[in-house]
């Protein structure tokens, strides 16, 4: 009879784009530091599609090293995809997630494990002390964590820092995309998750070059409009489409009057009342696919919600 296998109290998930110099110290640093932390652990490695011989030493590691687990990309999907499969393979009651870079530090994660302890589900690392160039990081990265804890009310000193801690099952509820990496103590939020944080090492970059540039920043402007509006509409996505299909049916019936005006004033001018009748027809059709789009967005979040219901039930 086969027996599966115990699942870890720990799992760490560490994405890498060609960071080949960087993966075997940072897993003997990790290794290190959980063996003297004395909890069950599992780590997994998730190569973002790498092009400098990361992919054949992190091949050559599994092989050589039973806690290490590692996911191979075919191409580059980009952070958040890398996270995203790093969490789906996950099967501990906590999990940490940090950068591949050695900027974050192992011993970090003792600390952070204990504070979640305390009762919360959500720790996230503050790099009080940054070391990393003024100009070039640290002054943007303070102006986009102001942006994002005041558009997503999540309040964090620093929501860059890539070192967190999660409960695992509540991790697993939430799905990544786009550059929602940098999200997920708001996606967190919404699921009702306590959140602190709480300071931790930063070192300065040794091996390899940072992987940010000016385009990821469009994106994140981009995905923080959705956040913006998943937080504020997610419960209740009639009420947000309702608004639409009113403005659209009111200036339909505006376009409709008009038309009635000119037919009982003659005489009457062809062109101008195919434009008006065209104008009625069209707002009239998107107040109606407003009203199906928000009637649609209703059903699938109620449709989740007695699901997530079902399950806490079974759980229980």
């Amino acid at each position: 009879m086969k027996h599966k296998p115990q699942k870890p109290y720990l799992s760490i998930v560490v994405p890498f784009y060609n960071e080949v110099e960087n993966v075997e110290r940072l897993w003997h640093k990790l290794r290190e530091a959980l063996d003297e932390f004395g909890r069950s652990y599992e780590v997994i490695f998730v190569d973002d599609g790498s092009k400098d011989g990361t992919r054949d030493k992190l091949r050559k590691m599994a092989k050589e090293f039973a806690p290490l687990r590692v996911i191979l990309f075919r191409a580059n999907f980009g952070q958040s995809a890398a996270m995203a499969a790093g969490f789906e393979a996950t099967r501990g009651e906590i999990v940490i997630a940090m950068d591949g870079d050695m900027q974050n530090d192992p011993r970090d994660i003792p600390v952070i494990v204990n504070k979640l302890n305390e009762g919360y589900d959500v720790v996230s690392g503050w790099r009080k002390n940054r070391k990393d160039k003024l100009v070039a990081r640290k002054i943007p990265s303070k102006i986009a964590n102001k942006i994002i804890c005041s558009v997503t009310d999540v309040k964090l000193h620093d929501t860059g820092c890539s070192l967190k801690a999660f409960r695992g099952d509540l991790l697993r509820k939430i799905s990544l995309y786009g550059e929602f990496h940098r999200f997920i103590p708001a996606l967190l939020r919404m699921e009702g998750a306590d959140i602190t944080e709480i300071p931790v090492r930063h070192h300065a970059r040794k091996f390899g070059t940072s992987k940010y540039n000016i385009t990821r920043t469009f994106r994140v402007i981009m995905d923080l409009t959705t956040i913006r509006l998943l937080m504020k509409h997610l419960p209740n996505p009639l009420g947000f489409f309702f608004n639409f299909t009113l403005l659209a049916a009111i200036g339909g019936t505006i376009s409709f009057v008009a038309i009635l005006t000119k037919l009982l004033s003659p005489p009457v001018n062809p062109p101008e009342l195919n434009v008006l009748v065209t104008l009625t027809v069209l707002l009239w059709a998107t107040s109606f696919q407003f009203l199906c789009l928000g009637l649609v967005g209703k059903l699938v979040v109620d449709h989740g919600s007695r699901k997530i219901i079902h399950l806490e039930h079974f759980k229980n």
